[in-house]
């Protein structure tokens, strides 16, 4: 095992829970990538790939704490982008309906 790819994993897998947090906290997809997560996705497959191949060891428990802390990101960036594209479209039928005011 090398203590710099632990490392490296945890400080990785610190991030996670935040971006977590603030997805459920702004209940927006806003500044999301959806390549981005899915690359993400596909480096922790590769590490969990070549650790069960070549070197598996307890770093293994790693990648896979990431790999599912990203898909649950990922799984709240889908659903608050089909939100995020209902309030918008919401709001555009509240605009084109919007009474007239008379005086």
């Amino acid at each position: 095992m090398s203590i710099f790819e632990a490392l490296m994993m945890l400080g990785f897998g610190l991030a996670w829970p935040f971006n977590i947090a603030r997805s459920l906290r702004t209940k927006t997809a806003a500044g999301k990538s959806f390549l981005f997560m899915i690359t993400i996705e596909l480096a922790y497959i590769c590490g969990m790939i070549h650790k069960v191949l070549y070197s598996f060891d307890i770093v293994f428990w790693l990648y896979v704490l990431n790999f599912v802390m990203v898909l649950i990101d990922l799984l709240l960036m889908v659903r608050y982008t089909r939100l995020d594209v209902f309030r918008e479209r919401h709001a555009q039928l509240r605009a084109r309906h919007k009474p007239v005011k008379t005086v």
